[in-house]
């Protein structure tokens, strides 16, 4: 059995958020809601930085969006 990945665009950067809903489908996992902002297509996995799909590859944007993936992490561990 192969373990679930986390989900790539095809230059190998990890995908994240509402990039990861098509055509109304989610990733197993997000049925019943929608994929936090910088969540993975594992539920509960983040990423932030150079690492994510659509980031602007600048270190004061991936400073902030490591602030911001520490907050949402926060708010997932409240309702998990």
């Amino acid at each position: 059995m192969k373990p679930e990945q986390i989900r790539l665009d095809r230059w190998g950067f990890v995908v994240t958020g509402h990039d990861l809903v098509h055509d109304g489908a989610r990733p197993r996992g997000f049925e019943n809601r929608e994929p936090g902002f910088l969540e993975t297509s594992l539920p509960g996995i983040f990423a932030a930085g150079d690492v994510r799909a659509g980031s602007t590859k600048q270190v004061a944007s991936a400073a902030g969006e490591g602030a911001t993936a520490a907050l949402l992490i926060r708010e997932y561990l409240k309702t998990a």
